[in-house]
C-alpha cells in the first residue's frame, strides 16, 4: 500500500515568515504522496479588530457569524492558501489550492448544538470528503492544499476546524493508503506539565488524555487536535502524532518525535 503523508498546520507557523519558508522547504522534500492542510493564524483576528467584528471562541472553537465568515473566507481560501501554494512552487512542489466547495471536495452540514449557535460552523464525517477526487490529484503527482473551509452544496459555506479537516481526510484515505497523519504546531507534543517545554509525553492513549484534561493539565487550544487525533487513529489511520513544526524532516525519517497517538 502506497504511503501518504497528511501535515497539518496552524497559525502560530503561518504566522512567522521565516519559520513557515523553512517548513515549507522541509514538506516539499517528503517523498511520495503528501496533503497539507492550514488554519487561519491571526490574520484572519486582526482583520476582524480592525473592523470591529468581535470574535468568540469555545473550546478552541471559533463562533462564525456572517460578517466573521466573509473575513475567514477571504484569509484562509484566499490569502493564506494561495501564499502557501505560491511558496511550494518555489520549491518545486506542484501544489494545487482548495476549499471544500472546490469540486465538491469537503461537504459539511451545519453545527447542530443543543445549547450553543456556532453561526456558519460546518460539520463533517468521511462521508463528507470527496476522497475519489483526492486520489485522482495524487495519482497525477499533485500536492493539495487544503484550507478551513467546506460548504453544504445548496451555495453556502462554512467555517470548519482544521483539525477535524485533517483528521477527516486522513480517516477516509486511510483505506486507500499507509496513512500518517502529524498535527504540527508549536509545542513539542503533548506536554504534562503546561510550564515545562521538556515535559512532552512519546506516547498518550484515551484514559490518559481523559485524566489530563479533567485535571484541567490541557491548553485549551490543544482539544481540537487531540479529540481528532484519537478520531483519526480510532478509525484506521496507521500513525497519528502531534510533533513540533521544525521536527517534521527528523519525525519523516526517524518516526520518533513528538506525541505519538495510541488506543
Amino acid at each position: 500500500m502506497q504511503k501518504l503523508h497528511i501535515i497539518k498546520i496552524g497559525g502560530t507557523l503561518i504566522d512567522d515568515k521565516k519559520a513557515l519558508k523553512t517548513f515549507l522547504e522541509q514538506f516539499s522534500e517528503i517523498e511520495g504522496a503528501k496533503i497539507l492542510i492550514h488554519g487561519g493564524g491571526k490574520i484572519a483576528e486582526t482583520l476582524a479588530e480592525k473592523l470591529k467584528i468581535r470574535q468568540t471562541m469555545i473550546d478552541g472553537r471559533r463562533i462564525t457569524n456572517k460578517k466573521t465568515l466573509k473575513i475567514v473566507t477571504m484569509v484562509y481560501a484566499g490569502r493564506i492558501n494561495k501564499n502557501l501554494v505560491a511558496k511550494l512552487q518555489s520549491f518545486d512542489c506542484n501544489a494545487i489550492g482548495f476549499s471544500g466547495a472546490d469540486g465538491n471536495v469537503i461537504k459539511a452540514e451545519k453545527r447542530q448544538h443543543p445549547e450553543i449557535d456556532f453561526g456558519f460552523v460546518g460539520d463533517i464525517d468521511e462521508k463528507s470528503i470527496n476522497h475519489e477526487l483526492i486520489i485522482n490529484m495524487i495519482n497525477l503527482g499533485l500536492v493539495p492544499v487544503f484550507s478551513a473551509i467546506t460548504h453544504d452544496k445548496k451555495g453556502n459555506l462554512f467555517n470548519t476546524n482544521a483539525d477535524t479537516i485533517a483528521g477527516t481526510i486522513a480517516q477516509a484515505l486511510s483505506k486507500h493508503f499507509e496513512t500518517e497523519l502529524l498535527f504540527c504546531f508549536d509545542k513539542n507534543g503533548v506536554l504534562e506539565n503546561i510550564e515545562d517545554e521538556n515535559s512532552n509525553l512519546k506516547t498518550i492513549n484515551k484514559q490518559e488524555f481523559s485524566e489530563l484534561k479533567s485535571e484541567g493539565k490541557l491548553h485549551k487550544g490543544i482539544l481540537p487536535k487531540l479529540e481528532n487525533a484519537f478520531r483519526a487513529k480510532e478509525n484506521g489511520v496507521q500513525k497519528v502524532a502531534l510533533i513540533k513544526e521544525e521536527k517534521l524532516s527528523d519525525q519523516i525519517k526517524l518516526g520518533n518525535e513528538g506525541t505519538e497517538i495510541c488506543l
